[in-house]
């Protein structure tokens, strides 16, 4: 069965490429922008995968520029009308349509007191952009539901400002690999089957990461509830075993992104709790080395740590795709969600 969700996904390695090519001045103009303002903190605001992408900036921004992130409640500016105090800071607000009403206002209330905000937003005449002080237009041509262009566009427009206000070139090449990296991982998926015969009559599931991959444990499990109706729980690794490991019991999946970096690790540890406690053990991980008998394993392309969220976040999609499928759902109508979905 073909679907607009697959074909979303089999075209966004090409998407991904024409974003970087084609947005170098917008992301130039935000980095002069912020530099010129040398914030104390960047107060990012977004909601469901545009969250997620703002999870992503609190690493890229706090370790490749060392600017710290607020993760902002944009409900303070609207149902509670409690203004948090914004001197010193660079909003930067992230809306795949524009238009939702509660992070619209944070950047109506910045802009209305002079402070620079940022609209990262794939409508250039969105309400988001007619506030933003600049908006950096991600260029995603999708038309399914479920985010999935967009939300990889959002993480290199992110990723791409980080670069250039560290004036970092050395980073910003490695950037040009990413769209062989979505390819690559398109091409040696095989084991999605493998775990979505695996998710198919399970209720609940966890998935975990941590660092520059906390985003993506967010991201995953957003895109298992919202096409297969698992009810998928994120959390660091770290956290889960702060109480939630509790949980954890024989049968129970559990997703672990085990992607080289700073925070691998303390990976093996977690493994072996849960293999102990009979748990389903599932792996989107580049080290062959934590491939395991007891764990199915979906491989992706070996990078640095910073890039992995973009392989490791298609590979969630065609996960959840495929499980969909065999679940018997259609990804292109899941219920009850929409494609443009407006909070206050």
């Amino acid at each position: 069965m073909s679907s607009v969700l697959e074909s979303d996904i089999r075209n966004e390695p090409a998407i991904l490429e024409n974003f970087l090519n084609n947005s170098k001045q917008e992301i130039k103009e935000a980095a002069k922008i912020i530099n010129r303002a040398s914030p104390s903190f960047i107060y990012m605001v977004g909601r469901g995968s545009s969250e997620n992408a703002a999870r992503y900036a609190q690493y890229a921004f706090g370790e490749i520029a060392s600017i710290p992130v607020a993760l902002g409640n944009p409900s303070l500016f609207t149902l509670y009308s409690k203004n948090p105090e914004l001197s010193g800071s660079v909003v930067c607000a992230i809306s795949q349509s524009g238009q939702s009403p509660d992070v619209v206002s944070v950047v109506k209330h910045a802009a209305e007191r002079g402070i620079p905000a940022l609209g990262i937003t794939n409508d250039p005449s969105s309400p988001l952009a007619e506030y933003a002080t600049l908006t950096i237009y991600i260029r995603a041509t999708e038309k399914s539901i479920a985010a999935t262009q967009t939300y990889l566009n959002s993480l290199a427009a992110i990723a791409t400002l980080a670069c250039e206000i560290a004036g970092s070139p050395r980073r910003l090449g490695g950037l040009k690999a990413t769209p062989d990296l979505l390819m690559e991982t398109l091409e040696k998926i095989e084991k999605a089957e493998e775990i979505a015969r695996c998710l198919k009559d399970v209720k609940c599931a966890f998935v975990l990461g941590r660092g520059y991959n906390y985003s993506s444990a967010h991201e995953v499990s957003l895109k298992l509830k919202e096409l297969t109706y698992i009810l998928a729980h994120p959390y660091s690794t770290a956290e889960f075993l702060h109480g939630p490991i509790a949980v954890a019991e024989k049968g129970l999946p559990v997703m672990i992104i085990a992607c080289r970096g700073a925070v691998s690790s303390a990976i093996p540890a977690v493994c072996e709790i849960l293999s102990s406690l009979g748990a389903k053990i599932i792996l989107i991980t580049n080290q062959r080395k934590e491939k395991r008998r007891d764990a199915i394993a979906i491989e992706i392309p070996d990078c640095q740590e910073w890039l992995s969220p973009f392989p490791v976040a298609i590979a969630g999609q065609v996960i959840a795709l495929k499980t969909a499928l065999i679940k018997g759902i259609n990804p292109d109508e899941p219920r009850t969600i929409k494609k443009v979905t407006k909070t206050k």
